[in-house]
């Protein structure tokens, strides 16, 4: 019977440590646009944008289908509706959200940037900590492009 405890009480530790971890220190600094182009993403394989061309990051920007206006507000409001997703910082052609996992509160930074002359969204998706995210960040842009295919703004 005391092994069960022990093991409880490691497990408890454990899980309360990774929460801590995963819930400090600010957001990076290099986030926005800088030039015309979101920041690069990292080397590791945390991180998906639309503005990189090695082919294990790069996801395709959304592209708007008809006015840009209807297009970028549907855009903020499918960021919203993602769970666990806090809008930070939001002005008339960018927007960054933090979006948390479910179980430690990992934080991942997803930016969306509107660019009206080349008719997309550029995006971007990346994890704060760690090496790989199992998918993660590439699964939430695709999540959201079909969210905003259904509601006919992008294609």
């Amino acid at each position: 019977m005391p092994r069960a405890k022990t093991i409880s009480l490691a497990a408890i530790f454990l899980t309360l440590l990774l929460a801590g971890i995963s819930c400090t220190g600010n957001g990076p600094e290099n986030l926005g646009v800088i030039g015309s182009r979101l920041a690069p993403c990292p080397s590791s394989p945390n991180c998906v944008s639309s503005d990189e061309e090695e082919e294990d990051q790069h996801v395709d920007p959304f592209r708007i289908n008809g006015p840009q206006a209807p297009a970028w507000k549907a855009a903020m409001e499918g960021v919203f509706e993602l769970p666990h997703t806090l809008i930070v910082k939001e002005t008339p052609s960018y927007l960054h959200a933090e979006c948390r996992s479910a179980l430690f509160g990992f934080i991942d930074d997803l930016e969306l940037n509107l660019r009206p002359a080349e008719g997309i969204i550029a995006v971007r998706s990346a994890s704060r900590l760690g090496y790989s995210d199992l998918g993660v960040n590439r699964r939430r842009i695709e999540t959201l492009r079909t969210a905003l295919v259904s509601r006919g703004v992008v294609r």
